[in-house]
């Protein structure tokens, strides 16, 4: 069977990790390129054995990077969630995480130039139709990766990559509250649906029958939790206007609790079917933009810094990640100005992936 070379690059970026692409070396038809994805990354199956794929919903992850023909924006990025078990490839989210090594794949595929000490790198959100600047330490005009960054979820230290979010109300409904509501209830549990980067259904963890200080093998190996879980975020997806999401990644479920750690707020951030081992950046600023709209089922749970921007504290299973939130307005009205998150990334290795040319040539 004759087979085709792609190029990419295996980054980390934040706590996910996958392959990055430049657009133009994948085809531009998306049944196609999905198709392709799903071989790159060996899906579908458990083990993801023919691929790149790690065998977790948080390392079988694609990010597509291409020259940006937005207005300020240098580089265009989509990002690909490729379900471990099925044939499913979901753009409709964007993951923060792999945002972290767009930067750094776009100044070394000489899509943006480098300046000497660091590089502002002005990315376009293909998914959320939103903008990110990144900024990457660039010594001497070349990516530096290495660094004393410490992010919760990995290892080790790295060089900083400081990400401030813009244009992310609404990302996918276009409200920050789709239902119009702060607060509703879907099957006796109230819950509040929130467009932030990432459309979440947040709810309480005790209202769930759970503590929400739980980790990922206790919450995983909980069926029932999730038998429970699963219809809620489909009516919570079509009150928001998403449709079915039966097949789609969005909403994600956060499960809030008070902090207990010095923070603002304990989330539990599910992928959505199973929980993540730390937390999304993107979940992360729909979490922290929940903390300061007043009535969402976030109040009585936070212990809320003052100040505008404020810093809130998110705890997680593998500590925190701190989000930097500038809002103006107040309730239904609130609007995020600007949200800043640290991340980390770091280059694993160069080549070329192999897949099947019949995929790429069969329509």
């Amino acid at each position: 069977m004759p087979l085709r070379a792609i190029p990419c690059t295996l980054m980390r970026g934040g706590t996910s990790r996958g392959p990055y692409f430049r657009l133009s070396d994948l085809p531009s038809d998306p049944a196609i390129r999905d198709r392709v994805l799903l071989a790159a990354m060996g899906s579908p199956d458990v083990r993801q054995i023919d691929g790149l794929g790690g065998a977790d919903p948080l390392t079988s992850k694609v990010a597509m990077v291409g020259p940006s023909g937005q207005p300020g924006c240098d580089v265009d990025y989509l990002f690909a969630q490729v379900a471990v078990d099925k044939a499913i490839v979901d753009t409709s989210p964007s993951c923060g995480n792999m945002l972290a090594g767009v930067g750094p794949f776009a100044i070394e595929s000489a899509m943006v130039e480098a300046q000497d000490g660091e590089t502002r790198v002005m990315v376009y959100n293909v998914n959320t139709r939103s903008r990110i600047e990144a900024i990457v330490r660039t010594p001497g005009g070349t990516v530096e990766y290495q660094g004393d960054a410490a992010i919760d979820g990995v290892p080790g230290t790295a060089a900083p990559i400081v990400l401030n979010f813009m244009d992310v109300v609404g990302s996918k409904t276009g409200a920050l509250l789709a239902t119009g509501k702060a607060r509703e209830e879907i099957d006796g549990v109230e819950v509040t649906c929130i467009d932030v980067a990432m459309p979440m259904v947040v709810m309480r963890a005790s209202d769930l029958g759970l503590t929400g200080y739980e980790g990922r093998d206790e919450i995983d190996a909980r069926p029932e939790l999730f038998r429970r879980l699963e219809p809620i975020r489909q009516e919570a997806g079509r009150r928001m206007g998403l449709g079915d999401v039966t097949n789609m990644v969005i909403p994600k479920i956060g499960l809030l609790a008070p902090p207990r750690a010095g923070g603002t707020i304990t989330s539990r951030y599910f992928t959505p079917h199973r929980l993540h081992a730390a937390h999304a950046v993107t979940g992360g600023v729909c979490v922290a933009t929940a903390c300061v709209l007043e009535g969402s089922v976030a109040d009585g749970l936070v212990d809320l810094p003052p100040g505008n921007p404020r810093p809130i504290r998110i705890e997680h299973p593998s500590g925190r990640i701190d989000v930097l939130l500038e809002t103006s307005g107040h309730g239904p009205e609130l609007q995020v100005v600007s949200a800043g998150v640290l991340r980390t990334a770091r280059k694993l290795m160069s080549g070329e992936v192999w897949v099947p040319a019949r995929l790429w040539d069969h329509r």
